[in-house]
């Protein structure tokens, strides 16, 4: 009998550790809202005017980020970020965004948020907009565009019929639903892991709804009666059934839940048209607010509320598509306080809601003032699972954990941020250092309309300065030397965070740039001190 019980009673310590480690593993949910401004939540902007009771309910229940950040001001970029943990720059793609037919972006044999928690254990799924690229069927003969948007006379060059290869199902994730980029690009259609559930025979462009004049997306094949304002019940519909069907399963899961909204074409649903009495793209904003309330309704319904990760945030700042005039002619400014729109190294284009809920681990009610990054997702995983990333994954990531556990001081040294057209900027701080003379994306002075007598780089206080409306490179060339060389440091080591250097495969004439940013704020330096 003692004999059997030495060897049964570590057994079942084992098992019984085994369990609780088991059970102690989160369940998480990511929701990224397409182009939802920082001013565009209630809890964010009290003086905003668009009603979200789902998101500012998920702030009274969990934490809100204050200063929270997309490493680009555009989508693909800052989507490459948020499954790989690295800075987009790192990436192939320099500036501007993927088409709905570019190739793959995430580099083969790479780690991502879904094929490490896959390794864990994890039930994996996405559904909704990819917009990372994915392989399809080329005609004979036939070319897309590898790095931005087909052309026109491209959307034919695709057999839509065949299997898709190196989709999401390629980079960890066991289940996709949803479209392959924007919902204003080709094909209009949904598809389902490596098939299109319907073939897109027609020739479909949907009504942009954008700014009250007549426009339309990018015509090309789309499936007959593909309903643009249905894509949003649809994606919400789809998430709704995986958590209830993980639910019952008992096996953690992680799901990705990009949204197309209230990203172009601004479509709402019948229903939801006219609710905000703002204009379609406030309708929009609030029809995204109640989908991500049903996810959480299911999250609750189901008993797994306490024991989820969830994350409610954007891809970038709001898009001038959303009618600025209009909206801040009647009090709502979809970017608040801070200056700019999507696409700027501004703080419009990249400083965005971010919420996250998890009562076994963050008080209700608290919110967070420090700079963090979407880039943190997986290391942020990680940490709560207690893993190690390995040291060539997640380069740029940091574990927000402590912050959600109640640590009130930074978690990051610095954040970097990249504009549409591949701008820089460094954040460390209350100091941001701009890499251009301008917005760097579509708010003037834009790219080539800048004053040509402007200083080549800006540096803003935002402790003092937070509309980014002084520009003090020149009497703080100390500031711009530090943080020249910091970013130089993060180009040319591969990483951001410490551990093992890695190969640089960033364009040299990023080098280069930040090499001569050093050299010219040293020469200005010296001549101040003369």
């Amino acid at each position: 009998m003692r004999l059997r019980a030495l060897i049964l009673f570590p057994l079942l310590a084992a098992v019984g550790s085994m369990a609780a480690h088991a059970a102690a593993r989160p369940n998480v949910v990511f929701i990224l809202c397409d182009d939802l401004g920082y001013g565009d939540v209630k809890c964010f902007n009290p003086e905003g005017k668009i009603a979200t009771p789902q998101m500012d309910a998920i702030a009274a229940r969990g934490m809100k980020f204050t200063d929270a950040h997309t490493s680009s001001s555009v989508c693909t970029p800052t989507r490459y970020g948020v499954m790989t943990g690295r800075y987009n720059w790192r990436s192939r793609l320099q500036n501007g965004v993927l088409g709905g037919l570019s190739p793959r972006l995430i580099e083969p044999g790479r780690l991502t948020v879904a094929s490490f928690l896959k390794s864990e254990g994890y039930a994996t799924a996405c559904i909704g907009k990819w917009h990372l690229g994915m392989d399809w069927v080329k005609l004979p003969g036939k070319e897309v565009t590898t790095l931005g948007i087909e052309s026109p006379d491209q959307v034919g060059n695709v057999d839509y019929d065949q299997p898709i290869t190196n989709g999401p199902n390629s980079v960890g994730f066991d289940y996709y639903y949803g479209i392959s980029a924007s919902l204003d690009m080709v094909p209009y259609c949904f598809i389902e892991n490596d098939r299109v559930t319907q073939s897109p025979s027609a020739m479909i462009k949907l009504p942009m709804n954008k700014g009250g004049k007549e426009s339309w997306t990018r015509e090309g094949p789309g499936a007959p009666g593909f309903d643009g304002a249905g894509v949003l019940p649809e994606l919400t519909r789809r998430a709704v059934q995986y958590v209830e069907t993980q639910a019952e399963s008992k096996k953690p899961f992680f799901l990705y839940l990009p949204l197309a909204s209230p990203h172009t074409p601004i479509m709402p649903s019948k229903e939801w048209q006219g609710r905000s009495g703002l204009n379609l793209y406030a309708d929009f904003v609030m029809e995204t607010d109640d989908a991500i309330g049903r996810v959480v309704a299911a999250l609750k319904e189901k008993g797994i509320e306490e024991n989820t990760l969830l994350i409610v945030t954007s891809d970038n700042g709001c898009s001038p598509s959303a009618d600025y005039p209009t909206l801040t002619a009647k009090g709502h400014n979809p970017s608040a306080a801070w200056r700019g729109t999507k696409a700027d190294i501004y703080e419009g284009g990249h400083r965005v809601p971010f919420l996250v809920q998890w009562p076994t681990v963050v008080k209700p009610g608290t919110s967070y003032a420090h700079p963090v990054c979407l880039v943190d997702l997986t290391a942020t995983c990680a940490d709560a699972l207690g893993v190690k990333l390995p040291a060539d994954a997640a380069e740029d990531s940091v574990s927000l954990l402590p912050a959600l556990k109640g640590q009130d001081s930074a978690v990051r040294e610095a954040v970097v941020h990249h504009s549409i057209t591949g701008a820089f900027s460094i954040r460390q701080g209350s100091w941001k250092l701009e890499l251009c003379p301008g917005s760097g994306g579509w708010s003037d002075p834009r790219p080539g309309k800048e004053d040509k007598s402007a200083p080549r780089q800006q540096l803003f206080d935002l402790a003092a300065d937070p509309a980014e409306t002084k520009n003090v490179q020149a009497e703080h060339p100390e500031v711009v030397e530090r943080l020249s060389i910091l970013l130089q440091k993060y180009v040319s080591e591969g990483r951001s965070t410490p551990g093992v250097k890695q190969p640089n495969t960033v364009e040299p004439d990023i080098l280069r740039g930040t090499k001569a940013l050093s050299a010219a704020s040293k020469k200005q330096q010296r001549n101040a001190g003369a």
